[in-house]
């Protein structure tokens, strides 16, 4: 599984229960199907930016907390990775 999708599913875990609330709770509060919150909290999805927001603002927190902890390190660019051949009419 991804590593940042987990890492997400427990912070929103740790999140909904600290707010009491049940998975049905919170997807009745962020207007999502509870479903969501379980494949979120597993890290079998990945939440888009407005599920992101709208889970934020059903659990009453800011979304930063539930992106606690994630990290994303770039890939690094190597140049000169190919060869242009130069075309037949040079």
């Amino acid at each position: 599984m991804n590593p940042v999708a987990v890492n997400f599913g427990n912070n929103l875990r740790y999140c909904r229960e600290r707010a009491k609330f049940s998975q049905e709770d919170l997807g009745f509060a962020a207007g999502l199907h509870r479903t969501e919150i379980g494949l979120l909290e597993r890290g079998a999805r990945i939440p888009r930016i407005d599920t992101l927001v709208k889970l934020a603002g059903g659990l009453s927190i800011p979304p930063e907390e539930l992106l606690d902890g994630l990290d994303w390190q770039p890939g690094s660019i190597e140049r000169g990775g190919f060869q242009i051949s130069p075309s037949e009419n040079e």
